[in-house]
């Protein structure tokens, strides 16, 4: 069999996208058609189009969304990587960059002269973004000179906007109702930490509470990855995410370790001086450290700023303002939170770009699907 589908870049990931109406509506059969298609089971998924890199490896349907004031639905997945299984508990703003951009490229979002919103709901957390894609002169463009840090690779300018973020899948932005909070992981001391919700579920570990900056390199960050596990998988029933007697899994709440700004080089050799930014993160994306940051991570390290004794604000040397610039290991990234109102902001914005890079036929060897040829 096989299904049409489109390869986006949105930010710093790669996402097939698939229309709706072209795959399983059923969720397990959805996920068995995914397993297949991007050859999930090995870890290196070499039969199939998976990228076998958490930020390569991703997946959204795509379809009109029902909702009033909504043109898209898209329904996110995180395909496994050798283990033959898809996380469907999160969101990923970049991939939205690029349902955004393929919104309208395929007529289902209307041009609307040289900027076009598109608002899209996630349907796995029910939350809603806007993304403002660059139509100048009234055109869909397929290339474009935005950059982003992580790859010097220009693409369509597309702004994007988290609505109303805090509380979601938690219900409060503090799903404990602190700000910080020791937290224990196993036998080890306890380490100072944020729970957060807005955009995602994050816990966020002040950095020098673990004996670490918030700048560690890739590799460091490779070495912290079952440490950080446990401390994901300790905060995860704290934060309400865990039905009782149900296991933790990889995908929430996210985790990294943040600290104040200090020099260091990017991933690209860029030098950073420590003006430049406003604090240092370093996330995993699953089990691996992120190259750059997932954007529902910077929307909720962005929303911590501004609470009074979080994590963030200890880094940042008090509360932040409307801009809060992250030094990650690709570069800086610059985060606005406007509309805030009683300590929450209700818009969250982050300039990305994106690009179609394909429209392809998957030939699937295993799961029946509704268009087998």
């Amino acid at each position: 069999m096989h299904i049409p589908a489109t390869l986006v870049r949105g930010g710093t990931s790669k996402c097939w996208l698939f229309n709706q109406v072209e795959v399983p509506a059923d969720r397990g059969d959805l996920e068995r058609l995914l397993v297949a298609a991007y050859g999930a089971s090995d870890p290196v998924e070499l039969d199939g189009v998976g990228g076998a890199t958490p930020t390569t490896s991703k997946a959204a349907v795509v379809g009109a969304s029902p909702q009033p004031g909504v043109d898209v639905d898209y329904l996110f997945a995180q395909v496994g990587i050798g283990t033959g299984s898809v996380e469907w508990t999160s969101n990923c703003g970049n991939c939205a960059t690029g349902v955004a951009l393929y919104a309208v490229s395929k007529g289902m979002v209307p041009v609307t002269g040289d900027r076009t919103r598109v608002v899209l709901r996630n349907t796995n957390t029910g939350a809603v973004l806007e993304g403002i894609v660059d139509t100048t002169g009234g055109v869909v463009h397929h290339f474009g000179r935005q950059t982003v840090p992580g790859t010097r690779a220009g693409g369509v300018a597309v702004g994007l906007t988290f609505r109303d973020p805090a509380g979601g899948t938690t219900g409060s932005l503090l799903p404990t109702g602190r700000a910080a909070q020791d937290l224990r992981v196993g036998a080890a001391e306890p380490v100072r930490v944020s729970m957060v919700t807005a955009g995602a579920p994050v816990v966020l570990v002040d950095a020098a509470s673990a004996g670490r900056t918030g700048a560690e390199s890739l590799e460091r960050m490779s070495a912290d990855v079952p440490w950080l596990r446990t401390v994901r998988h300790t905060a995860a029933a704290l934060m309400g995410l865990l039905l009782p007697g149900e296991e933790p899994g990889d995908a929430v709440p996210k985790v990294g370790l943040v600290g104040p700004p200090v020099p260091y080089t990017s991933t690209l050799g860029e030098p950073i001086g420590a003006e430049e930014y406003d604090v240092s993160v370093r996330m995993l994306t699953m089990n691996a450290p992120h190259p750059a940051i997932g954007l529902t991570s910077a929307v909720a390290v962005a929303a911590a700023g501004l609470v009074e004794g979080s994590v963030v604000s200890r880094a940042t040397g008090g509360p932040t303002d409307e801009w809060l610039r992250l030094g990650t290991p690709a570069g800086v990234v610059a985060v606005r939170c406007s509309d805030v109102r009683d300590g929450l902001p209700h818009r969250v914005t982050v300039q990305r770009a994106a690009r179609l890079l394909a429209d392809a036929r998957i030939y699937v060897p295993e799961p029946a699907g509704p268009r087998a040829a």
